[in-house]
């Protein structure tokens, strides 16, 4: 992969997957397949790479296991097939974190990208209004932040090559995908443009139109986050500044930018 995780997993293609190091642990394989995520997508007949993508929830080395599962913290590691679905880029179907019940809350998502090029789709709300809309892009070794209670897709962002990326989550997670599924996918759609440029389309489902917010992976000083540095390897110099993810309500998400 072209940034290192901070332990020693890697993202295979064929078949698609991962492999672990000595000292990593990592569980059975889950694949998406494309007839999972046909309804939110903007041809749902059309054709495209299955699986579509490979998850691995649940992942990181031997020493730091007691106290992930301690904190209720999730590492989950994610790769893509190249290719496109249709004149849709490769992506997720899209949902809200359901409400944990180790917190009461929706929870937010911390995303690190490992290899490729990724775009993550996001919006305030699943609901006839999105409130505010974001297209955050993101390479090797960049985070994005997702608040709690959002909607969001990850989307992959050049068709040329996988997406491979990390994404930390609340260990009793779950999927919000009702309202996302009753719009036929989030607020805009990507459509593949020339080379690697995305053009985005509204989704006319949504009677409440917003604008799109498009612009590059941003650093996190306001979440305890060092920029370059593996989040994998500050987790375990500093625990503690991973807790906003289980316990969100450890910060206010009034206005965040992601």
């Amino acid at each position: 992969m072209t940034f290192y995780p901070g332990f020693d997993i890697q993202a295979s293609e064929h078949p698609m997957g991962f492999t672990y190091g000595s000292g990593v642990f990592g569980p059975t394989l889950e694949l998406r397949h494309l007839d999972a995520i046909r309804p939110s997508l903007l041809d749902p007949a059309c054709d495209g790479p299955d699986p579509v993508y490979a998850i691995a929830m649940d992942v990181g080395t031997d020493e730091a296991k007691d106290d992930l599962v301690r904190r209720n913290l999730l590492y989950g590691a994610v790769t893509y097939a190249a290719g496109s679905l249709g004149v849709e880029p490769v992506r997720s179907q899209g949902h809200v974190h359901a409400v944990s019940k180790s917190c009461g809350s929706s929870t937010g998502e911390l995303y690190e990208i490992w290899s490729g090029r990724a775009v993550i789709l996001m919006q305030e709300s699943d609901s006839d209004d999105p409130g505010r809309c974001f297209a955050v892009e993101a390479g090797p070794g960049q985070l994005v932040v997702v608040p709690p209670g959002w909607a969001h897709a990850t989307i992959s962002a050049d068709r040329t090559q996988p997406l491979t990326f990390g994404a930390w989550c609340v260990r009793d997670f779950g999927f919000d995908y009702t309202g996302v599924r009753a719009h036929g996918g989030l607020a805009w759609f990507a459509r593949l443009g020339s080379g690697t440029q995305i053009d985005w389309l509204r989704n006319p489902a949504y009677p409440i139109s917003r604008d799109l917010d498009i612009h590059p992976a941003r650093d996190y000083p306001d979440l305890g986050l060092e920029s370059g540095v593996p989040v994998y390897s500050q987790y375990l110099k500093d625990p503690d500044r991973m807790m906003w993810v289980p316990q969100p309500d450890l910060r206010s998400w009034a206005g965040f930018v992601p």
